[in-house]
């Protein structure tokens, strides 16, 4: 994946070594490369909402990026360093019952949202997945809204676009609304960041309408644009990250 902004570093203090899109592309390629493992847990009985599932992806991975232990020196801080200056890859996988409980036991952070629960985990090599992760499947992720979603009303709330014209299953979907999200943060400033923390890092992902997607893809925010390694071409834009911070800068 990949990202489109118009904006020179300088006008965006926080974003610096941490932001992999800064480099050259071939840099990205040669380097060793990792993948986020994200885990949802999806019951028989009781399945979350798709939009909860995809709010609360996203919000793990910023949980996961400012996780003391991913700072600094800290036990995961190399692995977060040697994932962020190769392509940014990540891999949403499924779990119920005692697979679930099993993905408890491995470093990482547990992200709750209404009803949806994610598991995030340090990178790990693309090949050397742990075997209680590898073996959890990645399809069966077709999530549903029993309700309807409501319009975002409150001001300020940061919003997570999805391309209307594509049809993404929701596992496809968490991975591309967590990009998203990281794309924000690579572009606020520190106090910025802080205040987004400080929050909950409280977010929304909604379809954007069809008649608004070319404005907000061409509006200079962070778009998130896939690989295609699964579901969907090359190139495809799949978020609009809608930080409001990010619509008053310079």
């Amino acid at each position: 994946m990949s990202s489109q902004h118009t904006h020179p570093a300088s006008d965006v203090p926080a974003v610096g070594a941490d932001s992999p899109f800064r480099q050259e592309h071939a840099l990205r390629d040669e380097a060793p490369q990792f993948v986020l493992p994200l885990v949802v847990r999806i019951e028989k009985t009781e399945p979350p909402a798709r939009t909860d599932a995809l709010e609360t992806a996203a919000r793990a991975v910023l949980i996961l990026l400012t996780d003391e232990r991913a700072q600094g020196d800290g036990e995961w801080a190399g692995a977060v360093r040697d994932w962020q200056d190769a392509r940014i890859r990540k891999v949403v996988r499924r779990a119920r019952g005692a697979e679930w409980r099993k993905t408890q036991t491995l470093p990482g952070v547990t992200v709750h949202g209404a009803g949806a629960e994610v598991r995030v985990f340090p990178p790990v090599p693309l090949d050397g997945w742990p075997k209680e992760l590898a073996k959890l499947q990645v399809s069966g992720t077709d999530l549903d809204d029993p309700e309807p979603v409501p319009s975002v009303t409150e001001p300020g709330l940061p919003v997570l676009w999805l391309n209307p014209a594509l049809d993404m299953s929701a596992g496809k979907a968490m991975a591309q609304a967590g990009h998203a999200a990281q794309l924000a943060w690579w572009e606020l400033t520190q106090a910025q960041r802080t205040a987004w923390q400080a929050d909950g890092f409280r977010l929304a992902v909604r379809t954007a309408a069809r008649e608004r997607w070319a404005e907000l893809s061409g509006s200079g925010l962070p778009v998130v644009r896939d690989a295609g390694f699964t579901e969907i071409a090359p190139g495809s834009a799949t978020v609009v990250a809608d930080h409001p911070a990010l619509r008053t800068r310079p």
